[in-house]
């Protein structure tokens, strides 16, 4: 089995005028270290390439600390891919790790949810978590249906962004969006970690599902787990 994962990351700084956004570090950091931890590879990759902007580090994590420090991802994060440059014949799986910054630049990327797509049909597993969704609204699949039309996901909720103080600045809220598309939304109280499978698309709710939902996805690659729809 390929054991390549690619992870998305957010180019988008500016949170509305508010304040500066990008990705949200420990929803990169938790999973990248459970794929090491069972023998897989990552690269990263963000719409505009290069440097992506990252908020909410935590160095009293030790997760977060040892991902900042590590060498290999400072430089990979230095030097993230372009889409453009994304071959997903590497790919097992795809993970858009959120961050409000999400809002603004994953929906509109059609060269990342090309990607996604091609990783999709030829078997493998795409992820999404917290506003990382944000990248599932737009991708179709070859049949022209959305990835997510009748399939059961979580993502950041109207309510935790009602609760963040945030639902006026966001283009959109992702949880009325993914209905819109005919996913089918299951919530968790707020904050708590929730993460759905639902065929090879494995989603969670918010930061604290970030490591679970990377224990989901390896287990869905190594069929350990099946659908919980």
């Amino acid at each position: 089995m390929n054991k390549q994962i690619l992870m998305v990351l957010s180019s988008h700084d500016d949170l509305g005028g508010l304040r500066k956004t990008g990705y949200y570090l420990p929803e990169a950091a938790h999973p990248y270290w459970v794929f090491r931890h069972h023998g897989y590879d990552v690269d990263f990759v963000s719409p505009k390439g290069g440097q992506p902007p990252m908020y909410g580090d935590d160095r009293t994590d030790e997760e977060q600390a040892a991902f900042l420090d590590d060498d290999a991802v400072k430089t990979k994060l230095a030097n993230t891919l372009t889409p453009a440059r994304v071959n997903s014949d590497h790919y097992a799986a795809v993970l858009y790790v959120g961050g409000h910054g999400t809002m603004w630049d994953f929906p509109s990327d059609t060269r990342l949810a090309a990607v996604a797509a091609a990783i999709y049909e030829r078997g493998g597993v795409v992820a999404a978590v917290c506003h990382g969704p944000a990248g599932l609204v737009n991708i179709r699949l070859s049949n022209g249906e959305f990835l997510v039309k009748g399939k059961t996901v979580a993502a950041f909720t109207n309510a935790e962004e009602e609760a963040v103080g945030l639902s006026a600045i966001v283009p959109f809220l992702l949880e009325s969006k993914l209905i819109e598309r005919g996913a089918i939304h299951v919530t968790a109280p707020n904050f708590q970690s929730h993460v759905q499978v639902s065929e090879r698309l494995v989603t969670g709710q918010n930061p604290a599902s970030a490591r679970p939902l990377a224990v989901a996805l390896v287990e869905v690659l190594e069929g350990q787990m099946v659908a919980t729809d």
